[in-house]
């Protein structure tokens, strides 16, 4: 299984600092979550209805013609290269870097994974060389982006070859006029979104598949009954139609993703990102991110290729205070 942010508890007991003493910044999850609203006991006492209210919810919010509710967008990223293996191997390309989990569910489904840098994937759609396009739009972790335009045209061509663009959008709500997802019912387009980063609910495991009802309805066969809990069909059908929340929280986020951008700076340190998190490429990304550690602050460490280092946003005031001294004693420390 590969690793990945939040895994808080192994970070208590490598360092021997208790939970509660942490600051998580691992991840790229909204800190300040989605009041989910009070559950009624009879959830718990049926099987899941079908989601019809989520799904209308769902559409309206992201602007899709259809979707289909899954249990995290991780359900999809696991599905679909299996779904896919029914037509036969692929040749995948997977933008590089990016979240694991794409190239390790092609690969593991027995399809041809070659990763390419974003700046390379036009010319290997151009040329012919993939079966199947994967990648995150705003990516995770660099915050590279691709316009919509150029989506399109790609998913044009590979669909013309019976090929799938396959865009994972799960950190698209604080960019929304890049979302192709209102698109996502044309020919070999899928779009992956997420509750779980803006809307703070990771645990609530809710995803959504934008693309053609044939090819949901084939996925929705392929996952099989009660995908998606009862609770998490209401708590996500009341988040999707909070307007007023969104808007509000979107202006939050924004703020507090240049915040951190500059914070970042003023210790030497030109990131990118979204305005979730921060990502920048750092020749000592381990000795950094172990040292942060020691202060009781949890990073994402990437070592792959040169290495990086990506930072979420502090829950409160402390937090970006602690932040803020713990950096300027890297300064000092790892000079």
């Amino acid at each position: 299984m590969l690793e990945h942010g939040g895994n808080l508890n192994h970070a208590a007991a490598h360092y021997g600092r208790p939970r509660a003493e942490w600051l998580d910044l691992s991840t790229g999850i909204n800190p300040q979550c989605y009041p989910a609203p009070a559950l009624s006991p009879q959830l718990w006492h049926r099987l899941p209805e079908p989601a019809v209210e989520l799904e209308r919810a769902a559409c309206g919010y992201y602007g899709a013609p259809q979707m289909l509710p899954v249990a995290g967008s991780q359900a999809a990223i696991q599905a679909l290269p299996q779904l896919r293996r029914q037509i036969g191997c692929a040749r995948v390309t997977v933008a590089a870097p990016i979240y694991a989990e794409h190239a390790h569910g092609w690969q593991r489904a027995g399809h041809a994974v070659r990763e390419v840098a974003y700046d390379a994937l036009d010319a290997a759609v151009a040329a012919g060389e993939c079966d199947v396009l994967v990648l995150c739009n705003p990516n995770n972790p660099t915050g590279a982006v691709v316009e919509r335009a150029q989506l399109l045209r790609w998913a044009e061509l590979l669909a013309a070859v019976g090929g799938w663009l396959v865009v994972d959008e799960a950190f698209g709500d604080t960019q929304p006029a890049r979302s192709v997802a209102a698109d996502a019912g044309r020919p070999g387009l899928i779009v992956l979104r997420s509750i779980g980063k803006f809307f703070g609910l990771a645990g609530l495991r809710l995803g959504f598949v934008a693309g053609e009802p044939s090819l949901l309805a084939q996925l929705a066969d392929w996952l099989g009954p009660w995908t998606v809990s009862a609770a998490a069909q209401q708590i996500g059908t009341a988040a999707l139609n909070d307007r007023a929340w969104q808007q509000a929280t979107l202006a939050r986020l924004q703020h507090e993703g240049v915040r951190l951008q500059a914070l970042l700076a003023r210790h030497g340190i030109t990131a990118n990102g979204s305005a979730l998190y921060q990502w920048w490429p750092e020749p000592r990304a381990e000795q950094l991110h172990d040292y942060l550690a020691q202060q009781g602050i949890w990073v994402r460490l990437f070592v792959r290729g040169a290495g990086g280092i990506r930072i979420g946003l502090p829950p409160d005031e402390a937090g970006w205070q602690r932040l803020d001294l713990a950096l300027a004693g890297w300064s000092t420390h790892g000079a």
